[in-house]
């Protein structure tokens, strides 16, 4: 029996690939500030502690999978936003110019599960029914 509250498969299919997008962007992040190859961390603490590396790639490794798994999107999600905000923070301080990116990063984050997730569409309708 098909429910009339389904999400289309195509919407499905493009939640996910949305949401593998990020892969990309979270994993060569933590990769890199937990296992720091020669070299990161000079680098590194050009603007950061050295310290904070290993934490912080511990969060973004977390938060993603948090993210991909059923049962803890939404925890994930909400963790990501919070540190994409830090990072947007962080851009404008350093008057960098790139702080876009982490929006359109957590944009990109938050389609992709709304696109996949039918109780997200209920309690953030984009059409008054």
């Amino acid at each position: 029996m098909m429910m009339t509250n389904s999400i289309p498969r195509w919407q499905r299919v493009t939640g996910w690939v949305l949401s593998g997008i990020l892969a990309p962007v979270f994993l060569p992040s933590a990769y890199f500030k937990i296992a720091q190859p020669k070299g990161f961390i000079e680098e590194w603490s050009k603007t950061y502690p050295a310290a904070s590396a290993l934490p912080l790639g511990g969060i973004e490794l977390t938060l993603f999978v948090l993210y991909l798994v059923p049962k803890t999107r939404y925890l994930g999600g909400l963790v990501m936003l919070g540190y994409l905000g830090g990072a947007v923070a962080t851009h404008i301080h350093a008057k960098d110019g790139m702080f876009f990116v982490p929006v359109i990063v957590g944009v990109v984050a938050w389609l992709g599960l709304y696109l996949r997730d039918r109780k997200l569409r209920a309690l953030v309708p984009l059409v008054a029914e």
